[in-house]
């Protein structure tokens, strides 16, 4: 082997050894992350008895299919479904309402404090909802709609408006200016150039955000568990804690009804996976 061939050699080896390393650990995250769904497959079609059986097993010895049938006539599990829906598409169209035109306006817009309104959407952020959940369960009370779905959609409005207006407003600012005043000049005015040139053209940043304000809602047990104590008001996250009972947890029926939990999300994010990588990269790239 010539001198001028070892140095190729040892760079394609080092190629190998990196392409080896980076599959393994590929490997090693798709396990972890499999394995909770694996897990609750696992119990889902476990009959009871053998949930606590010990040593445990991975595959049950006797297939309880009728977990997933049998769920629905134990508990509302229907109505939780209807309220969850009811409440993350709310939450979300309220969201996009407040984000659309607030994002716009702080993209194009100079008016008297918009960086210290910029600055304030970025502060929020820094704070979890926890910390706020006792001054917002005061003035729920205060206005009388504790304990009612209209409690947490203007909860989840609220909480994922900020994200969504810093979020849109980056992608306003990718569109060039010139395509609103072209608009502008056939005739519309800015709010018409806004609503039937450029929201047309940004259908990836606004699937992005009705995704984020959606699964934000959806998946919220911690709010919903503060302002909803009626069972017919419970969410699907707070349905599925009931469960969890003083003198026995149903681990069989919790797991199944934690998969059909899962699977809305998993249609959503596939049927969108294209817009939505579009929409999350579409402000980097313009």
């Amino acid at each position: 082997m010539t001198a001028a061939a070892r140095p190729r050699r040892r760079i394609r080896n080092e190629h190998r050894v990196a392409h080896a390393v980076l599959l393994a650990t590929l490997l090693v995250v798709l396990v972890v992350s499999i394995f909770p769904y694996v897990y609750l497959l696992s119990t889902a079609l476990r009959p009871r008895a053998e949930i606590f059986r010990f040593p445990p097993t991975w595959l049950p010895d006797t297939w309880a299919p009728q977990n997933f049938v049998n769920v629905w006539s134990v508990v509302a599990l229907g109505k939780w479904i209807l309220n969850s829906v009811f409440i993350a598409g709310t939450s979300t169209v309220l969201t996009l309402a407040l984000a659309i035109p607030a994002g716009y306006a702080l993209a194009r817009l100079n008016f008297p404090g918009r960086r210290v309104f910029r600055q304030i959407l970025l502060i929020t952020q820094m704070f979890s909802p926890a910390i706020l959940i006792i001054g917002l369960f005061r003035f729920m009370t205060s206005v009388r709609l504790i304990d009612t779905p209209w409690s947490l959609i203007l909860t989840y409005s609220a909480l994922s408006v900020a994200f969504s207006i810093w979020f849109l407003e980056g992608y306003y600012k990718s569109v060039p200016e010139e395509i609103e005043e072209a608009a502008m000049v056939d005739g519309c005015s800015r709010t018409g150039a806004l609503f039937r040139v450029i929201l047309p053209s940004m259908g990836p940043a606004l699937v992005a955000t009705t995704v984020f304000a959606f699964i934000w809602a959806w998946n919220d047990f911690v709010i919903a568990l503060t302002f909803i104590s009626s069972p017919g008001n419970r969410t699907l996250p707070l349905g599925i804690y009931s469960f969890l009972g003083q003198y026995m947890i149903e681990w069989h029926y919790l797991m199944a009804a934690a998969l059909i939990a899962v699977v809305p999300v998993v249609i959503l994010f596939i049927s969108i996976e294209r817009w939505l990588v579009k929409g999350m990269t579409a402000g980097a790239i313009k």
